[in-house]
């Protein structure tokens, strides 16, 4: 499966600067990227688009990771949802934290294990 294959993916992270950046080295790979920074722009966004994979922070201002996830395995199961957490394993909590999404990634994810493990999900739910 080629990085084109990756039709949408929405990044939903409050960091500004790493969204934004990652949506244009996405682009540079021919990956069509857009993000939300809360979790309310991000359902919203949903509603109107059609992506094939979420990147999703837990760590979100107002509605959080947690809550958009959930709300994301119920509106959208057939979407796959990889987190990315600045904490890793570390926190304990996100391997119980999981609730549905495919897996989790630690910040800084390189480019290239993100876009491997991106589609990875995408492959598993064909």
């Amino acid at each position: 499966m080629a990085e084109a294959d990756l039709h949408r993916v929405l990044l939903i992270d409050d960091e500004e600067e790493l969204v934004t950046t990652l949506v244009e080295r996405l682009g540079y790979r021919g990956v069509k990227a857009e993000y939300a920074l809360d979790g309310y722009s991000a359902l919203m966004k949903m509603r109107d688009g059609d992506y094939n994979v979420v990147l999703l922070d837990l760590k979100l201002p107002g509605m959080g990771g947690r809550e958009v996830l959930r709300r994301l395995r119920k509106e959208y199961p057939h979407v796959p949802v990889l987190l990315i957490t600045g904490h890793g394993g570390a926190d304990g909590d996100i391997e119980n934290g999981l609730e549905g999404a495919y897996d989790y990634l630690v910040k800084p994810a390189q480019l290239d294990d993100l876009i491997a493990k991106m589609r990875e999900a995408v492959s598993s739910n064909d």
